[in-house]
């Protein structure tokens, strides 16, 4: 963790979006294909928590408070969020999902850090975040106006889980938490605490599932968002600060209408290809603005 360099920020929080439309459109396949939201968090932190585990002593972050370490592994993407994401993604689509889990995470973390810090975003920020919001908005318009009971509880399932994410986000930015550290604070409290539970009391529906089925969403869902994506989540955190990160990772909607198309074969309308084009134009504002 070298001093603040957007380079390395725009790089992490890119490869983090690339792994978060995986992590929503897959999720919704496994979903679809039989799973429970809890089999694909448990498959998740099976091998997230095995890759973490012979290293957390030493990344452990010692000198935290520990209200800060709960903290982390509680609101940080882990069980909790994850819970949520694939809760909504059971009741409704991965381009609702997009929206209002991606989508409304600038919102949440520009008022939080308001709130909390007393930092107050600037016009090309609010520009940005406005545009990003508008084109995700219109990816997801006519599933959020056909959409019934069904919907509206997935809705609330994304929104809950972007107001848990964005207090880690604050917190990592205020705390300087690092790659390693949160890693350790996140992959091995939620196994620990997940596993057991939803070993001996959560539905699931793996029996019904194929085993080559059941590995492909444990090395995806371990070692990407997992592991990988909570790295670049922290860099990208660091290095840009949580206001931008999060609006970047705005940008998943539209990313993932284009990747259900071969996935779950679902072809973006007209309005969703224009709502793609703005969220595009929104990011580039927003890269210019920084």
């Amino acid at each position: 963790m070298t001093a603040p360099n957007f380079k390395i920020g725009l790089l992490a929080a890119l490869g983090m979006v690339a792994i978060w439309t995986g992590f929503v459109v897959f999720g919704r396949l496994g979903i679809v294909g039989g799973m429970t939201p809890y089999d694909i968090v448990a498959l998740r932190f099976i091998v997230a928590g095995a890759l973490t585990l012979p290293v957390c002593i030493a990344w452990w972050p010692r000198h935290l408070p520990l209200k800060i370490q709960a903290m982390a592994a509680i609101c940080g993407p882990g069980a909790v969020y994850s819970i949520l994401a694939f809760s909504g993604l059971a009741q409704t689509s991965a381009a609702h999902a997009g929206v209002f889990s991606n989508g409304s995470l600038p919102i949440a973390v520009m008022l939080l850090s308001l709130a909390v810090l007393g930092a107050v975003p600037g016009r090309a920020q609010l520009v940005s975040t406005a545009v990003i919001l508008i084109g995700s908005l219109l990816v997801g318009w006519h599933g959020i106006t056909a959409g019934g009971a069904d919907v509206a509880a997935g809705i609330a399932f994304f929104v809950a889980g972007s107001v848990v994410l964005s207090m880690y986000m604050v917190a990592v930015r205020v705390w300087q938490i690092s790659p390693y550290q949160a890693l350790a604070m996140v992959n091995i409290p939620n196994a620990l605490v997940f596993l057991p539970l939803w070993y001996f009391a959560l539905p699931s529906g793996m029996a019904e599932t194929g085993i080559t089925v059941l590995l492909a969403h444990a090395l995806f869902q371990g070692i990407g968002p997992g592991f990988c994506a909570l790295m670049l989540f922290t860099v990208a955190n660091y290095h840009l600060g949580a206001g931008p990160t999060a609006a970047i990772s705005a940008a998943v909607p539209a990313l993932a209408a284009l990747m259900a198309i071969p996935v779950l074969g679902e072809i973006p309308s007209p309005l969703e290809w224009i709502g793609i084009v703005i969220v595009c134009a929104g990011l580039g504002l927003l890269i210019r603005a920084r």
